[in-house]
């Protein structure tokens, strides 16, 4: 299952998210702090900006979701 990511500015943290395919429901996976994963932080904050681009680019977003996974990825395997 592939994991939504969001970003919380004012508490410096990523929030990691999972949602079966063809549900609505939306269950909250972790919350990483900033200082505990900053690349992780950073590509979220990018995959933000490319969401909220007056002129949304599927591809870009896609590629970009694909990095946030991999990093997330990398990390919860490494524990």
């Amino acid at each position: 299952m592939d994991k939504l990511f969001a970003i919380n500015i004012e508490k410096q943290e990523v929030i990691v998210s999972e949602s079966p395919k063809g549900s609505q429901n939306i269950m909250e996976v972790e919350r990483v702090a900033r200082k505990d994963n900053e690349l992780l932080y950073q590509a979220v904050k990018t995959l933000t900006m490319v969401s909220n681009a007056p002129m949304f680019n599927v591809k870009l977003f896609k590629a970009m979701d694909k990095v946030c996974q991999l990093i997330y990825l990398n990390e919860t395997t490494k524990m």
